[in-house]
């Protein structure tokens, strides 16, 4: 079974165009059934060492580990792991012919939760706090990632993957290169973001280059994603906001204070660069929220 999960690992890379973070998230969840398989002894091919005899695995089998999954894991864990395992099985199909066992299982119902939302003056706040623990050189690259995930609503990844040539000062847009999805998309970038890179540009410790990262470390290097997370955490602290909000927290706020001052969700759409408007939808759902909230705080008979 391993060296099929590695085959369909590649398979999906390249026929899907599969994300990297999907692909590996693919084969974690795939590796972790077969874990579970082994020490309880199911499907196993008789042979000098354990392994997995993937046709022998059957429905039960698969509800088995979904079960087990869900004692320690959230729905949504589960459901993904489900969506693994019939790409999978539907993969084998294809190839050999062989019916996946995953056919009839049907997908968890998932309660969406509503994604964290923060005030504008307490983004304001948020951008503005001071945090760093390394002088005043990081504390201006880090005052452009909060003003560029907030601007723009780019994906940490994509923020950290970003070249200085993918963005157009005169233009005011930002060239997100094959983000999820393996799909390039433009993103209008505001000018408080562009000065506060104009800004990081001019401190960069080691010198820019055109073709070269646009958020390093201090020696240079490409920052990581989660260096980016935990100096979003350090700048929550500091701020005195006391929730907890990742960078994909400032991509929801981006979204959500974009519709609440109309903006149409089908351009928003587009600039998270969602393949479903089915998604954008859920901010909808934050707006309406928020709306209930203050009519109810501010009609005298609500």
């Amino acid at each position: 079974m391993l060296a099929e999960i590695e085959n369909f690992a590649g398979a999906l890379g390249k026929a899907s165009r599969a994300a990297d973070n999907t692909v590996k998230g693919y084969r974690r969840d795939l590796e972790d059934m077969r874990r579970f398989l082994l020490e309880r002894r199911l499907a196993l091919k008789v042979g000098a060492e354990d392994e997995i005899d993937t046709d022998a695995i059957d429905a039960d089998h698969i509800r088995g580990y979904l079960a087990n999954t869900m004692k320690r894991a959230r729905r949504s864990t589960v459901q993904r792991r489900l969506f693994a395992i019939k790409a999978f099985f539907r993969w084998r199909e294809a190839i050999s012919g062989a019916v996946s066992p995953a056919r009839e299982l049907r997908a968890l119902k998932v309660d969406r939760r509503l994604p964290v939302v923060l005030a504008e003056d307490d983004v304001a706040r948020l951008v503005q706090s001071d945090a760093s623990e390394k002088g005043a050189v990081a504390m201006t690259r880090d005052r452009a990632i909060m003003e560029v995930l907030y601007s723009s609503g780019l994906r940490v990844g994509e923020l950290v993957g970003l070249n200085w040539r993918d963005i157009d000062e005169d233009a005011g847009m930002v060239l997100v290169r094959a983000g999820k999805g393996n799909k390039d998309r433009m993103v209008p970038i505001g000018e408080p973001a562009l000065d506060a890179l104009d800004q990081w540009r001019r401190a960069m410790p080691v010198g820019w280059d055109w073709n070269g990262p646009v958020i390093t470390n201090l020696r240079g290097g490409r920052l990581s994603a989660r260096s980016v997370e935990m100096m979003v955490a350090r700048r929550l602290e500091k701020a005195g906001i006391a929730v907890h909000l990742t960078p994909h927290g400032l991509r929801h706020c981006f979204a959500t204070h974009l519709l609440n001052a109309g903006a149409d969700l089908r351009a928003i759409q587009e600039m998270l660069g969602h393949s479903s408007l089915a998604t954008t939808q859920r901010y909808t759902h934050v707006s309406a929220k928020r709306l209930t909230e203050v009519y109810r705080r501010a009609h005298p008979r609500a």
